[in-house]
């Protein structure tokens, strides 16, 4: 049997290397700077061997140089990604000519990018095409570009294990309405939306807490816990710091709070693997995971390595760059498109947005899948992946956009190709198809009104206003992609002791701290300081209402026109909340609890008949706080299974998530493992 694997790998790697020879004398033939021969004419023959010595070098340069140069240039390519693959390819091509024994090859540099980036392609495709006839080459190649080529030898559980695949920021009603529509005909099938086969998933609808963002409800679904976390950034007065979910060193303190207080590992604990998360959940693999991007690099910093495994081989990095700038260009038509059209709303879509988006939509799609496709063929107990183009689309384009429908279709091609590798894994897999938060439409806050929330805050303060308002940053969760790339944290320290309000913006929710106050703010006391303050905020036409500590109530929720009602009394009398549906007062009281919640926690406001909120963010799509789809994510799950809700009741809270998917593992058999549970246990 070895004998044979060894003779149908010669045999392949002759066959790719006869057609890259075919390759580059059709080439030659097409492109007037590439010349096989001398000038004075070389014969057929002599041309056909100049070809096959050129293909062969390029080839053996392209597995042996390649993955050192892009291990030495390991976070370039998330950044520079085109011009450095176009760059490298071009020069080992330029480089396999010089070193042909005939001497007969030349190529004009700027040719042979093209040259190098069509031979690296047709070899991809040819070795692919060879291999997916080989269940075995199939797999080892799977294995290669997640590299796992440890993991082949090991035993694997006869058991089913657990792949979750997170379609950030994809609602519900997204969801339903894009197989409804058959832009996911992956899904549709599992469904079985034809009525023809039986279905082999089930959709479930599931809440979220008051911050409805992926730092809260990933650290729930992965550690168990989400307390602590009002919003997608807030300030800390006992640390002086601004909290921020999606930067390096906040994501690692989060983590920690949250395994400290469970006293549990994390999800993935127990032979799993994170990819393309902010959170590791305590897997021993991870590729792309914020909370270890800051570490220095090592054994136990792994983060950035998916990049080295998915780059090594040259057609991947050629056919994504490709994909890259396509991307970037479709962006430029559709923005282009949307201005020219009038479109309303609108928000700028210039500056690094179309790389941020390309980054997203193409160069972290193809990386994580790959990954999770090479667990799977590893096969790992538990995966859980975060694919984050829709939502970073979107933001900018609309939820419900024909720009964010063209990504759901891609995003369906990705999860059928999981599905295909799971067919090879030597184990059975369960896939799990979840969202960690939808997204509500509608103008922002400063569209609409003229001005931020900031400026209204200083307004109702008594102090100066700019005259133009300014923009506030972004918070989409694609950045946070990008700094695990780059092993970036843009950490800031926080402002310096002063009376002036600190005011941060998480979607729809806004938050107001006075950072010269040790502790947090009583409704009583900023009256004193600032009378018309609140009074401002909640009867703004564009604010639903607010929270606030109060030393004769403990907490009390401000509407217009006077209102105040204390946070015991909500069920009997709502008031504003009685807009933002089922779940509003349960989050509100539990958010009100946390020991970081603002000195004033504003939410904007929320149609009930046509889901729009107004973003305190430039964003057109926007979550973070309640109002609309954003509180209602998804989770499709297959019905060999036990059923999400137990005794009927609704999914509320990513910590339930969480307790749901352990119930699974344990339904797979699949151990938990507690927090002091040695490595020796772990990999067991």
């Amino acid at each position: 049997m070895g004998w044979r694997r060894v003779a149908g790998q010669i045999g392949r790697s002759v066959t790719v290397w006869a057609v890259s020879t075919l390759t580059m004398l059709l080439l030659a033939g097409l492109l007037p700077d590439f010349r096989l021969q001398s000038p004075d004419g070389d014969s057929a023959t002599r041309i056909a061997v100049t070809a096959a010595c050129g293909a062969g070098a390029f080839g053996l340069l392209s597995a042996l140089v390649w993955p050192v140069l892009v291990r030495m240039l390991l976070l370039v390519p998330a950044l520079f990604l085109g011009l450095l693959v176009f760059f490298l390819n071009g020069s080992l091509l330029l480089l396999a000519l010089r070193l042909n024994p005939s001497g007969r090859g030349e190529v004009a540099p700027e040719t042979a990018v093209i040259v190098a980036a069509v031979m690296s392609a047709v070899a991809s495709a040819t070795g692919g095409a060879l291999a997916v006839r080989d269940d075995d080459a199939y797999r080892r190649r799977l294995l290669r570009l997640a590299d796992r080529r440890r993991r082949a030898t090991l035993p694997c559980a006869s058991t089913p294990g657990l792949v979750c695949v997170q379609l950030d920021g994809v609602g519900h009603d997204v969801l339903t309405a894009a197989v409804r529509d058959g832009l996911m005909p992956t899904v549709a099938r599992w469904l079985a939306t034809d009525g023809v086969i039986p279905p082999t998933h089930r959709i479930t609808a599931w809440r979220t807490d008051w911050s409805s963002q992926t730092g809260a409800s990933q650290l729930g679904i992965l550690h168990g816990s989400t307390y602590d976390v009002p919003a997608f950034r807030w300030y800390e007065k006992d640390r002086g710091e601004v909290m921020v979910c999606n930067r390096p060193t906040s994501a690692a303190e989060l983590q920690r709070r949250a395994t400290a207080r469970t006293q549990e590992a994390g999800l993935l604990a127990v032979d799993g693997a994170s990819r393309g998360n902010l959170f590791s959940g305590g897997a021993g693999e991870q590729a792309l995971v914020l909370s270890i991007a800051t570490r220095r690099r090592g054994r136990e910093n792994r983060s950035r390595a998916g990049y080295f495994a998915y780059f090594s081989d040259p057609a991947n990095a050629v056919r994504t760059a490709l994909s890259f700038f396509a991307e970037i260009g479709r962006e430029i038509g559709q923005s282009t498109r949307a201005r020219f059209a009038g479109a309303h709303p609108r928000v700028g879509r210039g500056g690094l947005y179309p790389f941020v988006r390309a980054f997203a939509t193409v160069v972290e799609r193809d990386v994580v899948v790959a990954a999770v496709m090479g667990d799977l063929l590893a096969g790992r107990t538990a995966v859980y992946a975060d694919l984050v183009a829709y939502d970073e689309v979107a933001h900018h384009s609309g939820p419900d956009s024909r720009d964010a429908r063209q990504v759901l279709k891609r995003l369906d091609r990705s999860l059928a190709l999981i599905e295909k590798a799971a067919e090879h894994a030597p184990r059975p897999y369960r896939l799990v198809v979840l969202s960690d938060h939808g997204q509500s439409p509608g103008e922002t806050f400063r569209s609409r009104y003229g001005l931020t929330l900031t400026d209204l805050v200083r307004a109702g303060s008594g102090l100066p206003v700019p005259r133009g308002a300014g923009r506030t940053p972004s918070g989409a969760e694609a950045r946070a992609a990008v700094r695990a790339a780059l092993g970036r944290d843009d950490s800031e320290s926080g402002p310096a002791l002063r009376s002036e309000p600190v005011v941060l913006a998480s979607g729809n929710l806004g938050l107001v701290s006075f950072p010269d106050v040790p502790h947090r703010m009583t409704k009583e006391e900023i009256d004193a300081r600032h009378p018309a303050l609140l009074p401002t905020l909640a009867n703004h036409p564009g604010i639903g209402f607010l929270l606030v500590r109060s030393g004769e109530h403990d907490g009390v929720v401000l509407g217009p026109c006077g209102t105040e009602i204390p946070l015991a009394e909500l069920d009997e009398r709502p008031g504003p909340l009685a807009r933002f549906g089922p779940g509003a007062i349960d989050a509100v009281r539990r958010t009100h609890a946390f020991p970081h919640t603002a000195d004033i926690m504003v939410n904007s406001w929320h149609d009930p008949a046509t889901g729009q909120i107004h973003a305190f963010e430039e964003q057109i799509g926007s979550h973070g706080g309640l109002g609309g789809a954003q509180s209602r994510p998804f989770l499709l799950s297959p019905l060999t299974l036990s059923v999400p809700e137990e005794h009927g009741e609704a999914l509320t809270g990513a910590e339930r998530v969480h307790g749901v998917l352990r119930r699974w593992l344990g339904e797979l058999s699949g151990p938990e493992v507690p927090l002091d549970a040695g490595p020796e246990r772990r990999a067991a």
